[in-house]
């Protein structure tokens, strides 16, 4: 067989040179086994396809891979170069590349070669047309046996030997697939083995193919079912170059002299792209690691492939730290933004740039590379320009140091490129939500503002240095210059736009009003309906909305429809009613408010407080319209001439007509106050009404004491009652609704108390010229026939029982000061009082507190069988009927006698007993009681002493019941005196019958029993 490659030659050298250094012999084994356990372990495909990029790379060709597994035999086909010697050379040898001049080989360290060595024992090699070579374990093994010198070596190796280190010449291999240039075959070690090439076989990507630009396809084929391997689908960005001599001094001082004998680089990004041209997920295919160009274990946790001539170390599993790495990582980074630059600028963009956290070392530095550059590179897609650059220049740009200088100087914005604006992260911003018709809409305003799509809240957004602007940064940016000469319908187009979940950011909208004025925010402003469309309210200041700028999502954010009701309770408009008096042109107000009132149909008392409105009186005096009256009102003929209350215009009237005039505030009628939790306190409860404290007073006097001011929760009060003429219309004004509310009393801390209406008529002469304290009503309770002069007839009665007219004597003693006013009026001389009215008002008068009285200085009284008025010192109480002979020539207030103690104590007057000591100092005979007597008075005494002339304390007498015995003269004294002892006062005058005529007691007894 022809030595084509100089196996035999090569075979004689190596084994020379272990005879000649049998540790010679141990260290190519040894390093061919770390080589093939260690860093190559895995990369028998990878190696395959390096070399078969090789190939094609030397031969110019497409560089084509074809891996074969059939049963437990690895073929691998490619396309290029063929083999030839000083490839077998460089198979055979460690560390001692044939590539080290090729620029663009991915081969470079001389290695590679010796993955096949962790799957076969027998791997061989050929080209067509060139020949073949082949290795084998067994072979070698042989050799190195004939050799004593290895025999040591050999047997303490267990008979292991290197494989690669001896070729052998193979006859020409015939089985080299068309269309390919060579063929490797490796028989497969063992089972273990196939089942690891399958998996290597399996997990072949894309990423081989991308790492070796000159290997365009590989094709697998796994007994008989086939795949494809391309680079396809995928946007590539690649840079290289050559070192310069002084460059390779600085940058390769440490790495080996191999290395420095190839003085290129390169280096390429790749990422996946969908058929938009858009950034896709690696493929779990693709392991996340740096290539060098093959799979290192250095992790790149990027969404995309980098391939770069890294220095290796030794291990061949890591990069080489140094300043060639680091050269490299700069490169690398300046590729990746170019990557990034190339690409659509969609928000897939944002994928791809890093995090700030690596999965190690070298990871962290390219990121922090990458994230160096890619805030400043123009990346982003704008709606706007960005905001104009501003160079700070150091102070020795300066001339003179001013400390005051303006150094900030600002930069002409950049120019649109032919798709758009296209700025840097620095220079963007993002809208934190928002549709891109608002983004379309704010554009002018956000410097840099990117468009719809792009995702806020996504964490390249603060690598990038995208500044994040949330809704109510926008609002804020609506102001001076950027929205002056803005159209109503403009604004109206951003409210359509805005957001409807946000009304907090919103808060300080601008919103253009009627009258031109660009106001913040949209609360307190108007919309105006239909219905007040027409109105002119520019007098009242108001913040009407423009009506080319109305839309309903200012009423989501504090506007105010402005139906004429919501109109007239706006605070601008009280405010202009509150100062219209003050106002040096009050028409325009006025017109303006009666125009709310007509439209919005108000009802007189509705808004009490357009009483303040200034309106012209008939004498073209300014008035509030709460002075004045309606021409022909109710009032205005009730009152007295010539008060503070004006009439108002007849051109007022004319214009608006009368119910509107009163729905403002002018009187028809009374003018009432209305309030609401009242506090009965003189600094608190003032309503410029006549009177108003000496009611607060007399209610005060009503209630408990109290800690703190009692509360009435609603007041209502009828004013300007003091300057009534026409009582009889005023008061027929006043018992109807609604100003008959006025005049029912209160409630205030559970006691029942006048209102102020119902006190104040109570206390003036409104009924004929008289107090209506004064009056009773017609038919009212008899007990007070006399007493009080009757009410005018015709007149609601509840009405006058309400302002203080009385009906019942109960009533009248029930009221506060009724009592007293009772002992007033029969006190009074011209007041007449018959003995039966007399009797049942003592009897009505003895079951009131004393408390609540001032004991009378006067009183009346029955004085010898008359009645009179005495003084209340020469009254006395009679408690019991045998003593009114001893107090007979003193006026007497008599009741029945068991309500003696009561009336003394309320009328602070002595008892007749307490005047006299009642002592009988007469002498008399004791006799029996009649037998019949009995049968009338079961309980009368057996005995009782007649006197022929009884002396009582010195006064002559007809009986006396004295220390339990009745004393008596005559049949009429017996009678009395027993009835009394007995408790049968009621009886005596029968009694007094029984003893003159016993025959006429059963007629007297029938005619009892019929009373």
């Amino acid at each position: 067989m022809t030595d084509t490659f100089g196996c035999d030659r090569m075979r004689a050298a190596v084994l020379a040179a272990w005879t000649a250094s049998p540790a010679r012999f141990r260290e190519d084994a040894n390093a061919e086994e770390d080589f093939a356990l260690g860093g190559y372990r895995d990369r028998l495909i990878v190696e395959l396809a390096q070399n078969a990029a090789d190939a094609a790379l030397r031969a110019g060709v497409p560089g084509v891979l074809r891996l074969t597994l059939r049963g437990d035999v690895l073929t691998a086909a490619n396309t290029g170069a063929p083999l030839d010697a000083t490839g077998v050379q460089s198979l055979s040898t460690l560390r001692a590349s044939g590539k080290r001049d090729e620029a663009g080989a991915a081969g470079r360290f001389g290695v590679g070669f010796a993955a096949v060595v962790s799957v076969t024992d027998a791997p061989s090699i050929g080209s067509r047309g060139s020949g073949a070579v082949r290795w084998s374990r067994t072979d070698t093994a042989a050799l190195v046996a004939e050799i004593p010198a290895l025999a040591g070596e050999l047997a303490d190796r267990s008979g292991h030997v290197p494989l690669l280190r001896l070729p052998f010449d193979e006859p020409p291999l015939v089985d080299i697939p068309e269309g390919f240039d060579t063929l490797v075959r490796l028989p497969l070690r063992d089972p273990a083995t196939v089942e690891a090439v399958r998996r290597m076989l399996a997990e072949t990507s894309p990423a081989l193919p991308l790492g070796l630009p000159a290997l365009e396809l590989i094709e697998i084929d796994v007994e008989g079912e086939t795949r494809r391997v391309a680079a396809d689908g995928w946007h590539v960005v690649s840079d290289s170059g050559e070192f310069t001599p002084e460059q390779v001094a600085a940058l390769f001082a440490d790495r080996p002299t191999e290395e420095r004998a190839r003085p290129f680089w390169s280096l390429r990004w790749a990422v996946p792209v969908t058929g938009t041209g858009e950034p896709g997920p690696l493929p779990a295919s693709v392991p996340p690691v740096v290539h060098a160009p093959t799979p290192s274990d250095e992790p790149l946790d990027l969404p995309a492939l980098l391939i770069a001539s890294f220095p290796m170390a030794t291990d061949r599993r890591h990069v080489a730290k140094g300043p060639l790495a680091d050269f490299l990582v700069e490169r690398a980074a300046d590729a990746y933004v170019r990557l990034l630059r190339e690409l659509p600028r969609t928000s897939k963009l944002l994928d791809l740039v890093p995090a700030f956290m690596g999965k190690g070392e070298l990871d962290a530095r390219v990121r922090r590379a990458v994230l160096d550059r890619l805030p400043g590179t123009p990346l982003l897609p704008a709606l706007s320009a960005p905001a104009p650059a501003v160079q700070t220049p150091s102070f020795a740009d300066a001339e003179v140091y001013e400390p005051d200088a303006a150094w900030r100087v600002e930069q002409p914005a950049p120019e649109p490129e032919a798709g758009g604006w296209v700025v840097s992260g620095r220079e963007a911003a993002v809208l934190a939500a928002g549709s891109a018709e608002l983004l379309a809409t704010v554009a002018d305003f956000v410097p840099g503002l990117l468009p719809a799509g792009w995702p806020p809240r996504h964490p390249a957004m603060t690598a990038l240095g995208v500044r994040r602007v949330e809704l109510s940064d926008v609002v804020d940016l609506l102001s001076g210059e950027t929205v002056e000469g803005r159209e109503p319908s403009w604004w109206r187009s951003l409210y359509e736009v805005l957001p409807a979940d946000d009304p907090e950011s919103l808060g300080a909208l601008p919103v253009p009003l009627a009258d031109g004025r660009l106001v913040r925010g949209p609360r307190g402003t108007l919309i105006l309906t239909d219905g007040g469309a027409e109105l002119d309210l520019t007098p009242l200041g108001l913040r009407i909305v423009h009506s080319e700028a109305a839309h309903p999502a200012l009423l989501r954010l504090g506007a105010a429809e402005a139906t004429p009701r919501t109109v007239l309770e706006d605070p601008l408009t009280k405010a202009a009613v509150a100062q219209s008096l003050d106002s040096p042109d009050a028409e325009p107000v006025a017109r303006a408010v009666l125009s709310l009132v007509q439209a919005a149909a108000l009802a007189p008392g509705e808004a009490p407080w357009l009483a303040e409105l200034a309106l012209p009186g008939a004498d073209g005096e300014l008035y509030p319209a709460g002075e004045l009256m309606l021409a022909d009102g109710a009032l205005a003929g009730v009152l007295e001439p010539g008060g503070h209350l004006g009439i108002a215009s007849a051109s007022l009237e004319e214009t608006y007509g009368a119910h509107v005039l009163a729905a403002a505030g002018v009187l028809d009628g009374f003018a009432v106050v209305h309030d609401e939790d009242v506090l009965l306190d003189p600094d608190e409860c003032d309503h410029d009404l006549d009177g108003e404290v000496d009611w607060l007073d007399h209610v005060l006097d009503l209630l408990p004491e109290l800690d703190v001011p009692p509360l009435i929760p609603e007041f209502t009060a009828v004013r300007d009652l003091e300057l009534v003429a026409d009582w009889p219309a005023a008061l027929a004004l006043l018992a109807r609704p609604p100003l008959r509310a006025a005049l029912h009393p209160l409630r205030v801390a559970g006691v029942e108390v006048p209102s102020y209406t119902a006190w104040w008529l109570s206390r003036h002469p409104v009924l004929d010229g008289r107090k209506p304290l004064e009056l009773r009503l017609p038919g009212a309770d008899p007990l007070l026939q006399g007493l009080y002069a009757d009410a005018p007839a015709g007149l609601d009665e509840g009405a006058l029982a309400m302002i203080g007219v009385r009906s019942t004597l109960a009533e009248l003693l029930a009221s506060h000061g009724g009592p007293e006013e009772l002992l007033d009026l029969m006190a009074d001389e011209a007041v007449e009082v018959d003995r039966a009215q007399l009797r049942a008002l003592w009897v009505a008068l003895a079951g009131v507190d004393p408390e609540r009285v001032a004991p009378p200085s006067r009183v009346r009284a029955v004085l010898r069988g008359s009645i009179v008025v005495a003084a209340a010192e020469d009254a006395v109480v009679v408690e019991a009927p045998d003593l009114l002979q001893l107090v007979a020539e003193r006026p007497l207030v008599l009741a029945p006698y068991d309500l003696a103690e009561s009336l003394s104590e309320l009328l602070d007057l002595p008892l007749a007993g307490e005047l006299t000591t009642g002592e009988v100092t007469s002498a008399g005979e004791v006799r029996e009681v009649p037998a019949e007597v009995r049968s009338l008075l079961p309980a009368a005494p057996g005995t009782y002493v007649e006197h022929e002339k009884l002396l009582v304390d010195g006064v002559e007498c007809a009986w006396r019941y004295f220390e339990g015995a009745v004393h008596c003269t005559g049949i009429d004294g017996l009678a009395r005196g027993l009835a009394w002892a007995t408790g049968q006062w009621g009886d005596r005058l029968a009694v007094a019958a029984l003893l003159r005529d016993p025959e006429a007691v059963p007629l007297l007894l029938a005619e009892a029993d019929l009373s």
